[in-house]
């Protein structure tokens, strides 16, 4: 009996334990699994049921059980009944995950949108494109290496594939159409360069002048430039790590404004020497557009209006954190055929239908390779500079977001390939199958 008592106290010491080395991730599996059900819910347009099934369904975050009140438009997430965090949805701002402390009765600003225009043919409106075939694409050859990306192990949602501007393959999943937006992870980051290419080019910021910070001023961190940071290479510290209690973690599931985390950090190497992958460098510059405004509504509505809605764009969703700042390093919602006209935007070189958003030498900016980055990066853009995937051309550029998500751009084939899904993919063979169908 004795023994049988000394093993059950040594089992609840060890249970003990483990709950209080493991609670603090407790926290992030929570946050994030409240996130994801209610932007997946609320802005998506999905079931609890199907997003507990896929998109919360892997190691940790299936720890967490979700609860969904429509009336409170709310996601409550709770692990194994030690914590819960709970997410609330803004119309026209998205979800977020708040602390206990959040003023849910505070009225939250929201950017002002635009009209869509549905009777001008996709991709310059959303209406329908009249059937066209080219006698250039092998169609065969196409649709197979399209369907081959659809099955359980690559878990694909959507393909799609736009040449000459015309939609030449376009696939989804069961569950998913034209018209479901999807979420692109980090490539938010490339919006928000965009949304910086465009305000150099209008002359309200200057991408060579100094961050302006004045934490900075009275060390060595005053000689971080925005070039610095949109290539990511300003030296700050910073952990980005998804598998962990990191820099990355704390900022998206316990940060109320997301855009100074990294502002806070030390040097750890030299700007413009040190290149290392950054969320926070991302939400920082998102504040930092943000003090180039007068008003918090100026700034909200300026990425939409001089940008987004103004190439049709319209799925489009950027959520903010809980101060109101855009989560720049993460959180745009968008269909796959809005997320190709993105593509579209660049494959013209800032020039939409005759508009020029942003100068064309813009695209030489962000995709000259940052230093440290082995060609594999540039303003905010992944490259291909070093063949990384040796048989795509090197001058193809693209976003890329977690779990595979993706928009390429081939200035020299006229193409733009987007991939959205679950997990990661053969991206040389995908890619190598696309050309070969067009060349």
């Amino acid at each position: 009996m004795k023994t049988l008592k000394r093993t059950l106290l040594l089992l609840i010491c060890f249970v003990l334990i483990a709950v209080v080395y493991n609670y603090p991730k407790l926290n992030i599996i929570a946050g994030y699994s409240a996130k994801n059900m209610n932007s997946s819910v609320f802005l998506a347009g999905r079931s609890l049921a199907f997003t507990d099934s896929t998109d919360n369904n892997f190691s940790p975050i299936n720890l967490a059980s979700d609860i969904v009140d429509i009336a409170k438009k709310s996601a409550t997430s709770s692990v194994l009944g030690l914590l819960s965090r709970t997410a609330i949805y803004r119309e026209g701002v998205g979800s977020v995950v708040i602390t206990n402390d959040f003023d849910t009765s505070l009225k939250v600003p929201v950017p002002k949108r635009a009209k869509p225009d549905n009777t001008t043919a996709y991709p310059f409106g959303n209406a329908d494109q009249k059937d066209s075939i080219l006698s250039t694409v092998n169609y065969n050859k196409l649709n197979k290496t399209v369907e081959n990306l659809f099955t359980n192990k690559t878990q694909t949602r959507a393909v799609l594939v736009l040449h000459k501007n015309q939609i030449i393959a376009e696939k989804y999943a069961k569950g998913f159409t034209k018209n479901s937006r999807i979420l692109g992870w980090s490539m938010t980051k490339s919006i928000m360069s965009t949304v910086f290419g465009i305000m150099q080019t209008q002359g309200k910021i200057n991408v060579l002048d100094k961050a302006p910070i004045a934490a900075w001023k009275n060390d060595s961190r005053k000689e971080i430039t925005f070039n610095d940071l949109l290539h990511m290479n300003s030296g700050l510290e910073w952990d980005e790590n998804y598998n962990e209690i990191s820099d990355v973690t704390k900022m998206l599931f316990l940060e109320k404004d997301m855009t100074k985390i990294q502002a806070e950090k030390p040097l750890v190497g030299m700007p413009n020497e040190s290149w290392n992958y950054s969320s926070g460098t991302s939400n920082l510059i998102s504040g930092l557009i943000r003090s180039q405004f007068n008003t918090h509504q100026e700034y909200l509505d300026y990425w939409y209006r001089e940008f987004i809605d103004k190439i049709g764009m319209n799925s489009m969703v950027i959520e903010t954190d809980m101060t109101g700042n855009y989560v720049g390093s993460s959180y745009a919602w968008a269909t796959p055929r809005d997320w190709a006209k993105f593509g579209l935007l660049y494959l013209n070189k800032g020039n939409w239908n005759g508009q020029q958003l942003f100068d064309a030498s813009w695209v030489d900016y962000i995709t000259t390779p940052t230093n440290g980055s082995k060609g594999t990066y540039g303003g905010h853009f992944w490259l291909n500079a070093e063949g990384q995937f040796p048989d795509v051309p090197k001058n193809m550029f693209f976003a890329d977001g977690y779990q595979g998500q993706f928009v390429f751009v081939f200035p020299d084939q006229d193409l733009v390939v987007v991939r959205m899904g679950l997990s990661h993919i053969n991206i040389n063979d995908f890619l190598k199958g696309i050309l070969e169908s067009i060349e």
